[in-house]
């Protein structure tokens, strides 16, 4: 991995700022990139709490919820590629910025169907569409910048408290759009497209230190160079295939709108409450990590994690408590943040700058998988064999898939220490 010169005029940090957990945000650049990803993903939350419960409410099928992550995986399968060699071509930032735009866009229009008292899910789901080709743009953008917004010795700390402020924003999201639902859909669509519009314009305020360039233009082998790369590299792709096949199966989220109506009897702020509560057990869990990053037993902490999420999964689906879903929810967000936490560390320090974009492009596709392709299965077999059968089964083939990968990929189960950074050089 090339290491990104300091910013010019940076002051040198003590050796006691630089063990702060916070010392990151002393990073300008970082900071203003945090607090646009920050809003902009409290307005996407707001939003997704808003189109889940308006979709159910219209429909009544819980295969339309499934619908919702189709829509979205859908072109987010279809560019990532290319979104990835962008992320390498052009600046990062930039990139982003109009990610946001888009979204504002997306945000806007919905918030003209709910004016218009529109009838039909077709619109949503085809402004949908257009939010997962902005997706596929941001993800593999806001993967590949992290790194050149805080010096190397502080890359750790950056991506736990980035990922902490996330999940600040991941939990209240959901709970501030099910309140403000209260009022109408397009009170929270409003809400989400000024959060956005200021998203938009934080960005553009960054300056990331000097990205490396591709070492050769673009090509049908190039853009394929990522898949190459994690191939080759089976500590990698074992870390990223199982939350992939983990959380496809595990995808209880998508099925929370169902669950709060027709199990809980419930309104739309129970819903916001129960969405709030896995990013909560996250920035609990990514706050001790910010203090107190994994140095050791890498590994087995990985699995640990996964199957942290499969059984909590699973309890929620053999319960009908609103009271016992919110802690298994809480353990749900926890374990999957262990998960996210050290993928995306083996991820980054396995890569050099120059094709960052690139294997960020490939982890975002078997994220976009687990997640939109999983609210899908999700939404797919609760039609075939029921609600609370479906997630039962998501929680026990979560536990099947990270018992066969501890056997599959043993070098990444029994990992005792991240590796050290490779260089650009020979990659």
């Amino acid at each position: 991995m090339s290491k990104p010169s300091a910013t010019t005029g940076q002051a040198q940090e003590t050796p006691e700022q630089a063990g702060s957990a916070l010392s990151v945000l002393r990073h300008k650049n970082f900071s203003l990139y945090l607090s646009a990803r920050v809003l902009g993903t409290l307005a996407v939350q707001m939003q997704s709490v808003a189109i889940g419960w308006q979709v159910y409410q219209m429909t009544r099928n819980v295969m339309d919820l499934g619908y919702v992550g189709l829509a979205q995986f859908a072109p987010f399968f279809l560019l990532i590629l290319i979104a990835g060699h962008a992320a390498d071509r052009y600046p990062r930032r930039r990139i982003i910025a109009l990610c946001f735009a888009v979204q504002l866009l997306c945000a806007a229009l919905l918030a003209w169907f709910s004016h218009a008292g529109l009838r039909s899910v077709t619109p949503i789901f085809a402004t949908l569409f257009l939010f997962g080709c902005a997706r596929a743009f941001m993800m593999t953008a806001n993967q590949a910048i992290l790194i050149n917004l805080v010096p190397p010795q502080h890359f750790s700390r950056a991506l736990a408290l980035s990922s902490s402020s996330f999940h600040v924003a991941v939990i209240a999201g959901p709970a501030l759009g099910g309140l403000l639902y209260l009022a109408g859909p397009l009170t929270v669509y409003l809400s989400s497209a000024a959060l956005l519009l200021l998203s938009c314009a934080l960005m553009l305020c960054t300056r990331p230190n000097a990205q490396a360039a591709p070492a050769r233009a673009a090509t049908w082998s190039s853009l394929l160079e990522g898949i190459h790369f994690v191939r080759k590299r089976p500590v990698v792709l074992g870390a990223m295939s199982l939350d992939l096949f983990a959380v496809l199966f595990g995808g209880v989220t998508a099925l929370l709108p169902a669950y709060a109506h027709d199990v809980l009897q419930a309104d739309s702020s129970a819903l916001g409450l129960m969405r709030s509560m896995p990013a909560l057990g996250a920035i609990f869990t990514s706050t001790l990590l910010a203090w107190r990053p994994i140095t050791r037993k890498v590994g087995p902490t990985l699995f640990a994690g996964v199957a942290l999420y499969g059984v909590a999964t699973l309890v929620i689906g053999l319960s009908a408590s609103l009271w016992l879903a919110l802690p298994m929810l809480f353990l749900l967000g926890a374990g999957d943040m262990v998960s996210v936490y050290v993928r995306h560390l083996l991820v980054q320090l396995e890569t050099p700058d120059a094709i960052r974009g690139r294997v960020s492009a490939v982890n975002a596709v078997f994220i976009g998988a687990s997640n939109e392709l999983g609210e899908f299965e999700s939404g797919l077999t609760a039609s075939w064999f029921g609600l609370l059968p479906a997630i039962i089964f998501g929680g026990a083939a979560t536990l099947c898939v990270t018992a066969l990968w501890a056997w599959r990929f043993p070098a990444l189960s029994r990992m005792d220490r991240f590796p050290e950074p490779v260089q650009n050089a020979g990659h």
